[in-house]
C-alpha cells in the first residue's frame, strides 16, 4: 500500500472536512466530486490503493459507502437532508484502477419516504455495482 498516498489523503481530509454535504470528512477522505444533472447525483472517485480489500480491489465497504452517499447527497440536493432506512447492495465486477462513477436517482419520490437506487460504474461504463435503499426524510435543521 503507498502509505504516503494514504496519509496525506487523511492530512488532507482532517484539514479540509466541514460537518455539511459534500465538504464531511468521509468524502475529502476518498477524493469524491459532486456533480447534479437532470435530477441526478453524480459522484467520482480515482481509486487509490488503500481502499482496496486484500485482494486487490475496491473494498465493497467503499462501495456501499459511496452508493449510499451519491444517494443522500442527491436526496438532500432535491428536497433536504434524509436517512438510509435500508439499503441491498449487489456487487457485480471487480474495480482494481482508473476512476469510479456513481449516478445516484429516485425511482419515487415521497414526501416523507423516497426510493433511490444508485449505479457504480468504471470508466468504460462497465457496472461495478448497484444499490437501491428506502430513505426517510428528516424534519427540521440540519444537525451540525
Amino acid at each position: 500500500m503507498d502509505e504516503h498516498a494514504a496519509a496525506s489523503a487523511f492530512q488532507l481530509a482532517l484539514a479540509t472536512q466541514k460537518p455539511q454535504f459534500e465538504e464531511f470528512f468521509l468524502a475529502r477522505f476518498l477524493g469524491l466530486t459532486f456533480e447534479y444533472v437532470n435530477e441526478k447525483c453524480v459522484v467520482t472517485c480515482e481509486l487509490k490503493d488503500f481502499m482496496f480489500n486484500p485482494q486487490g480491489s475496491l473494498h465493497g465497504g467503499i462501495i456501499a459507502t459511496v452508493l449510499d452517499i451519491s444517494m443522500g447527497h442527491l436526496l438532500n440536493h432535491q428536497q433536504g437532508p434524509g436517512t438510509t432506512l435500508e439499503m441491498k447492495t449487489q456487487y457485480v465486477k471487480a474495480a482494481r484502477q482508473g476512476k469510479v462513477r456513481c449516478c445516484g436517482e429516485f425511482i419515487r419520490r415521497g414526501r416523507s419516504i423516497s426510493f433511490l437506487k444508485s449505479t457504480m460504474t468504471d470508466e468504460e461504463g462497465a457496472t461495478i455495482a448497484f444499490a437501491t435503499a428506502t430513505w426517510m426524510q428528516l424534519k427540521g435543521p440540519t444537525p451540525p
